[in-house]
């Protein structure tokens, strides 16, 4: 089959994140079985117009928000008649393909972003874009879906989509879980917070610094360890919101880190705490429950589905810093239901993989 696939960033865009690790591995496997895959997506800086990688193409066309006319003209020139297959990611926005494309299209939605506008962008973009996604929706809403999880296809029904057309597939994660669940002697001498990941608003980084700060008055030697790219206008917040700590001596600032010292901390660490406004699935806490460490999460989408709730990790009920912090006491202070969920997140990390992701893509897609 002959497939193209929109998407404004690929793996190589200093921007891309878990969304880009699960198209490259879906993609790859398509190839591998004999599938032709040309991707298009946004330039960058540095980046070559047009590439071969892995054994698919990549056409890099205009900017962020050029790309979508851009990868339209690109299609009407050369690409019209083609491909079998169209499948037009919605990362932010969709490349409306069903209105253009005369082949099949499907939508690829790892989440609904409608909240997130007001933390990505400026006023008054933030509102057009918050009051542009139901009307998209509206316009899309015939179109069969491939998504990453449970919330996310309840988000697509509540916008109008037929569930009965929207397939969920499993995520995967880069690597293998460890072969054995690591002691607690292998973790770092004192309880420690992991803090990982670019430093966006959406991600809600200052949550986390609040919530060691709160956890530390009734656990004198908790750590935090903060790591992740801070080059934003708000990863400078999360930096002053360090050195302005009464803490500041309990919190190391790691900056963005390799994926072998990504792997370390992961597996050092006791507790990972991701806030994100939402997620698609929330990769990073199965990588995570991979290397034996546990999550305290957010109650938002994604999250709620990649942590089991008092059996691989805690769902806090309010988003807060607050809340965020009582439960980090809570699983702290109780060994042995620490180990027990610990425990659970390792063995369930294990039915998270991108052989089962290409199964139900496959699937989904009747090739």
């Amino acid at each position: 089959m002959k497939i193209l696939w929109l998407t404004w960033k690929d793996r190589q865009h200093p921007q891309a994140g878990g969304a880009e690790v699960v198209n490259e591995n879906l993609i790859k496997r398509l190839v591998k079985d004999g599938h032709e895959v040309k991707l298009i997506v946004s330039g960058f800086k540095g980046g070559k117009s047009h590439e071969t990688i892995d054994g698919y193409e990549v056409t890099r066309l205009g900017n962020r928000y050029s790309v979508y006319w851009r990868a339209f003209r690109y299609y009407r020139k050369d690409l019209q008649g083609w491909p079998d297959l169209v499948i037009d990611e919605v990362n932010t926005i969709p490349f409306f393909a069903k209105f253009y494309a005369k082949e099949r299209t499907i939508m690829f939605a790892h989440m609904l972003c409608r909240q997130i506008w007001f933390y990505e962008l400026w006023f008054p973009l933030s509102l057009i874009g918050y009051l542009a996604e139901p009307i998209y929706l509206y316009l899309l809403k015939d179109q069969e879906v491939i998504t990453v999880s449970e919330s996310t296809k309840q988000d697509l029904a509540g916008s109008g989509f037929d569930p009965k057309r929207v397939h969920i597939i499993s995520e995967g994660i880069e690597f293998e879980p460890l072969e054995s669940l690591p002691s607690l002697s292998d973790k770092f001498e004192h309880q420690t917070l992991l803090s990982l990941g670019a430093m966006r608003s959406m991600k809600r980084t200052l949550d986390q610094i609040k919530a060691f700060e709160i956890a530390k008055r009734d656990l004198p030697e908790l750590k935090l360890v903060v790591a992740g790219d801070s080059s934003g206008r708000y990863g400078k917040k999360v930096l002053k919101a360090i050195k302005k700590s009464p803490f500041a001596t309990d919190i190391t600032y790691k900056g963005k880190v390799s994926k072998t010292d990504k792997l370390a901390l992961m597996r050092q660490s006791h507790i990972i705490m991701v806030t994100s406004i939402k997620e698609g699935w929330g990769l990073i806490v199965t990588e995570a429950a991979s290397q034996g460490t546990p999550a305290v999460v957010y109650d938002v989408d994604g999250l709620r589905d990649s942590v089991r709730h008092g059996q691989t990790g805690l769902v806090t009920t309010l988003e807060t810093p607050t809340n965020l912090a009582n439960n980090i006491y809570a699983l702290l202070s109780n060994e042995g239901e620490y180990e027990q969920l610990r425990a659970a997140a390792w063995e369930g990390s294990k039915e998270v993989t991108f052989e089962r992701g290409y199964r139900d893509f496959l699937e989904a897609l009747k090739i």
